[in-house]
């Protein structure tokens, strides 16, 4: 079983070999991309994937990608991206995107990929939910209008379809459910798909160029400690060797997708996609109920499951779906294809927390 970084070295070997082989990925050779959100779980294995890419590349032909990151925590960035700090190509900025961005220099690209993520956020953060998809947005679009960069990439989710109205089994690019608005839990998702038409408008009025990645819900070894989500705290609990603790009868059923896959599919969203286009990134090989995940973990790891109600400041930030899972053939289009399937990856997320 690989490690963490036995992954990035083999997932950076696969990015170098598009980058001299693919006239639409060698965009990124010398490129400046910045980061919002760098110390998050795809902020962070983002930036550990391009700066392992920029360690094995070949110094004499191609050049290194440079890394503009920003986060509000600088004391968490350090340790987050320790390995990185130093680094020539490498470039930290403290800021709370709903603030106002920083000078940073020239951009080629942008990824927002800063938001609250996980139900306790949206329970007791619920306006920096909403600003940070929103406002936060508006400065990085701003940022990169001013800095004519060439194409933008703002993170959206799974969430923004909102409840299966029981019409199909999976969420096209072109599909919308019912979302109840007047909700704290809305804030999340509502933001999100203010965030997607924020983009347009910018395109309209500034001819800016975007691609939307919608990702199903991810996990992996990146995971902060701080995540409330379920499937955080079951990978959790069994790292730590403790009961599993379910919290609902678990049955959802939801579509995943390992973070290391996560990010290829954004690089290729970001490299590949139309202008204005949004793509469902997501491992149609690992759709399961959260009692299935539980079960695994539990059999993997030696622990035991229990049923336990959560306090109602975390379900006051739960999803109220039962069923989510994506259609992926616009994005399998392009040629990204998924890696690391559920079990598998679960493993692979203990076993980095445990080492």
């Amino acid at each position: 079983m690989q490690t963490y970084q036995e992954e990035l070295q083999e997932n950076a070997r696969v990015l170098q070999s598009f980058i001299e082989q693919d006239k639409e990925w060698a965009q990124l050779a010398g490129k400046t991309i910045l980061i919002s959100g760098a110390t998050g779980m795809i902020g962070k294995c983002l930036i550990d994937l391009l700066m392992q890419y920029n360690d094995r590349r070949r110094a004499d032909v191609w050049e290194p990608i440079r890394i503009v990151a920003l986060s509000r925590n600088e004391e968490r960035a350090k340790e987050r991206l320790t390995e990185h700090w130093h680094k020539e190509v490498f470039r930290f900025f403290p800021c709370d995107v709903t603030q106002g961005i920083p000078e940073c220099g020239q951009v080629d690209y942008v990824i927002h990929a800063a938001s609250n993520t996980h139900p306790l956020q949206y329970a007791n953060d619920a306006v920096g939910t909403i600003t940070a998809n929103v406002i936060g947005l508006k400065e990085l679009l701003d940022y990169a209008v001013m800095h004519r960069t060439k194409r933008f990439c703002f993170l959206s989710s799974v969430e923004i379809y909102g409840e299966n109205r029981g019409d199909t089994d999976r969420f096209g690019e072109g599909y919308l459910g019912y979302l109840d608005c007047n909700t704290l839990r809305a804030g999340y998702p509502e933001s999100k798909r203010v965030g997607e038409a924020l983009c347009n408008a910018y395109a309209k009025a500034h001819q800016l160029d975007f691609v939307i990645p919608r990702l199903s819900r991810v996990y992996g070894p990146t995971m902060l400690s701080s995540d409330s989500k379920a499937i955080a705290q079951f990978i959790g609990k069994a790292a730590a060797g403790e009961d599993i603790v379910l919290k609902s009868a678990g049955g959802q059923l939801y579509s995943y997708t390992y973070v290391m896959d996560a990010v290829m599919g954004i690089l290729t969203v970001l490299l590949k996609g139309g202008c204005g286009e949004a793509y469902n990134i997501s491992d149609t090989g690992s759709e399961v109920t959260l009692r299935e995940i539980c079960e695994w973990l539990a059999q993997d790891n030696q622990v035991n499951i229990i049923s336990d109600m959560p306090e109602a400041a975390e379900a006051a930030g739960y999803s109220t779906a039962t069923k989510a899972m994506l259609d992926t053939e616009k994005i399998e289009a392009l040629g990204w294809k998924p890696q690391t399937h559920m079990r598998e990856g679960l493993h692979k997320t203990v076993q980095a927390l445990t080492c």
